[in-house]
């Protein structure tokens, strides 16, 4: 499905997928239903399996169709929803998924994009991201620049600054030592930062795949 088509639908239309047999059809649909129960607004939330699986063929459908996002889409806050984790495999030399699960409501956790500059097609779209998570009455930020590559919707980024707060008054703010200096943060290689290969985004979610493997859906902060 093309994700113009698909914005244009309303989450709830996606409420009668056959969650049972997943298809290459409806794994748009498990995501919504998973954001939808996520945030309230639907009883039955997808099994972690079924929402594993349709995040792999939501990956699988952007490389086989060439999906691009631009980056005005990803701008804004969005609430971690669900996630894997990855565990290595020491014969083989790599990496396989762990289990997937829904990210507990009581610990939030959020990131948010903004735009650094004007986003052009031709050059990648320098940003900055901002990732932070509540833990009780203390909340940890974490900010740094970020760099869009738009033809492979990737998204690379460093966190350069820290903020924690405590009871909503700030406790410690400072300069980390990231991947890059910041000041050299966009002559780096893509392969030495911390990115997020995105392959499903649509006006209230969006899922990719980090550096270390894992998969991610977050949802749109309203």
């Amino acid at each position: 499905m093309n994700v113009r088509i698909y914005r244009k639908y309303k989450l709830n239309a996606f409420m009668t997928a056959d969650l049972t047999s997943l298809t290459f059809s409806n794994y748009l649909a498990v995501l919504a239903q998973a954001a939808n129960a996520y945030r309230g607004e639907y009883n039955e939330r997808p099994s972690t399996t079924v929402v594993v699986d349709a995040l792999l063929q939501a990956e699988k459908a952007a490389k086989q169709q060439r999906l691009t996002y631009p980056f005005a889409s990803l701008l804004g806050q969005w609430r971690l929803c669900f996630a894997t984790g990855t565990r290595k495999v020491r014969k083989r030399g790599g990496i396989i998924l762990g289990k997937g699960f829904y990210w507990p409501k009581f610990t939030p956790a959020f990131i948010a994009f903004s735009a650094a500059t004007p986003i052009t097609e031709e050059i990648p779209a320098k940003g900055e991201i901002n990732n932070q998570i509540q833990l009780g009455p203390g909340l940890l930020k974490l900010t740094g620049p970020a760099q869009y590559l738009g033809k492979k919707n990737l998204l690379a980024f460093d966190f350069t600054h820290m903020q924690v707060s405590l009871f909503n008054r700030v406790v410690y703010s400072g300069q980390i030592r990231g991947k890059a200096q910041t000041g050299n943060f966009y002559n780096q290689s893509i392969a030495k930062l911390p990115f997020f290969a995105f392959f499903a985004v649509a006006e209230d979610l969006i899922a990719a795949r980090g550096r270390g493997g894992g998969l991610a859906l977050w949802i749109r902060e309203k």
